[in-house]
């Protein structure tokens, strides 16, 4: 039975909430909007009871899959169990309920979160300052860059319009530098997976402004020669920029600013306890070395005396990036999970992250291909290409099939320096029971593939709408329900 809409179940006889009449005089609709912003018939809204509206999201809830459901492995996306105590903090009316145009006299409590997880933020990344205005990861690359763009031109050095960006960075890099105004070139990784100091030689000129980098990498691998790749930088004047999506396998063992790093950025919707999904909000806050603090965007919070205040007076500053001064209850999340781990926690999440990532690759090695033997970080990049040339099942038949054993697939085919890539991030979060229950399905799959490949092929079977025509679904979008006619 195919799932019906609130239109389907509409009828005009339903009724959920009679509202009172407005009591407000209004001789003419014109009074309160002008004429072109009415409507000149009635919005076409479903007319259905409150047990049949409660029990519709309900079903929808039920269908689909969330990180308080089960197992979220998806690699880079660092899809982690979020503990609920920072969502009632967040939830807090003093929160909740506060204004962003509240003088800043009003608001000394937030304005002093805000000024101390810049400090612990900037602590944890080795940086001298930081800055919690940028909404997003992206847009901590931008904001990173646009910094990088006003310290070169500061010193007279507008030549310098190229950015290196390794193969297997996150696809927002290259797109951070084009929108920036630079030409991003791309570096090749060497056989084990990390950058190659050949390449990056090669390609380094007095024309390039930055390099950057992600480290773990997204392979999952620490780049053990990122010492010299910051003095290769350095030595022709660039800047190294640090993506810290993958914070989460190093947090308390390493700092990217003791790597060499002169710029980084923080997923707090990733790293610290914001859900991570559901298209937001998140926040991507950057951490800079002293040379480019006078670049970071305006207001900063400063601390003058025993109270906090917005300094507008950075004549340097690339100016705002996002409204007001980010999204501030992700900064209230990250501040309320970073109190209760302590610096011992942090470092001990790390641990969990790294642990967990090498035992499932370690136990799903000879099932799959290992296209950079382990040891690994917070996530493992297996391949399913000698399983596709035996069986013709690729790596998008083993993840419809895996949503048959109740879990959600991992991220497929990416990064694109892996055949039929397989990408998987169990997070600090997961127990050894969940683990062994995802490698026994894996395994499983592994062996359905040789046996009943076309059991793969048509997967997924369990769910309420089998498997789509994704090439249509992304070329033919429908983003709105339309009454059949």
């Amino acid at each position: 039975m195919q799932p019906q809409t609130l239109f389907d179940m509409s009828d005009r006889g339903k009724r959920c909430t009679r509202f009172p009449e407005s009591d407000v005089p209004v001789s003419e609709p014109s009074d309160l909007l002008p004429a072109n912003q009415l409507r000149d018939k009635p919005p076409l809204l479903p007319r259905v009871s409150e047990p049949e509206i409660a029990r519709h999201f309900a079903r929808l809830a039920q269908d689909n899959y969330n990180v308080d459901a089960g197992f979220y492995p998806l690699g880079s996306c660092t899809m982690k169990y979020n503990p609920k105590v920072q969502e009632l903090v967040a939830a807090m009316p003093g929160w909740a309920l506060l204004h962003p145009d509240t003088p800043s006299e009003c608001v000394q409590g937030a304005l002093r979160v805000m000024w101390e997880l810049e400090q612990w933020l900037a602590e944890i990344g080795g940086m001298d300052v930081a800055s919690l205005q940028p909404p997003a990861g992206a847009s901590g690359e931008f904001t990173c860059l646009r910094m990088f763009k006003a310290y070169h031109d500061s010193r007279g050095e507008t030549h310098r319009n190229r950015i290196l960006v390794p193969d297997t960075a996150h696809g927002t890099n290259p797109a951070s530098a084009t929108r920036c105004g630079y030409q991003a070139t791309a570096l090749k990784s060497a056989d084990d997976g990390r950058i190659d100091l050949g390449e990056l030689e090669s390609a380094l000129s007095e024309n390039v402004a930055a390099v950057m980098l992600t480290n773990p990498n997204t392979l999952g691998l620490f780049e053990t020669d990122i010492l010299q790749v910051a003095d290769l930088v350095h030595s022709v004047g660039g800047l190294l920029y640090c993506d810290g999506a993958n914070m989460n396998a190093i947090m308390g063992y390493a700092r990217p600013g003791d790597m060499g790093f002169d710029a980084m950025h923080f997923n707090l919707h990733k790293t610290f306890a914001t859900p991570h999904g559901g298209g937001g909000p998140g926040a991507g806050p950057v951490a800079v070395k002293t040379h480019l603090a006078s670049f970071l965007p305006v207001p900063r919070v400063v601390e003058q005396g025993d109270k906090f205040d917005w300094d507008w007076k950075q004549p340097q500053s690339i100016g705002k990036v996002h409204g007001y001064y980010g999204n501030f209850l992700i900064a209230v999340r990250a501040y309320a999970y970073i109190l209760s781990l302590g610096s011992d926690g942090l470092r001990r999440a790390s641990e969990a992250a790294v642990l967990n990532a090498n035992y499932v690759m370690e136990a799903l090695a000879e099932a799959y291909d290992l296209p950079y033997p382990g040891p690994c970080m917070h996530e493992c990049v297996l391949s399913a290409q000698t399983i596709a040339k035996e069986t013709g099942v690729r790596a998008v038949d083993i993840a419809k099939r895996l949503i048959d054993y109740g879990l959600h697939p991992p991220t497929m085919y990416f990064p694109l320096t892996v055949k039929e890539a397989l990408m998987i991030e169990p997070t600090e979060t997961e127990s050894k029971a969940t683990l062994d229950c995802f490698i026994e399905a894996m395994t499983q799959i592994a062996s359905e593939a040789h046996i009943n490949p076309d059991l793969l092929h048509s997967a997924p079977h369990s769910t309420r709408i089998g498997r789509l025509d994704e090439v249509k679904a992304a070329r033919e979008l429908v983003l709105r329900w339309q009454k059949e006619r």
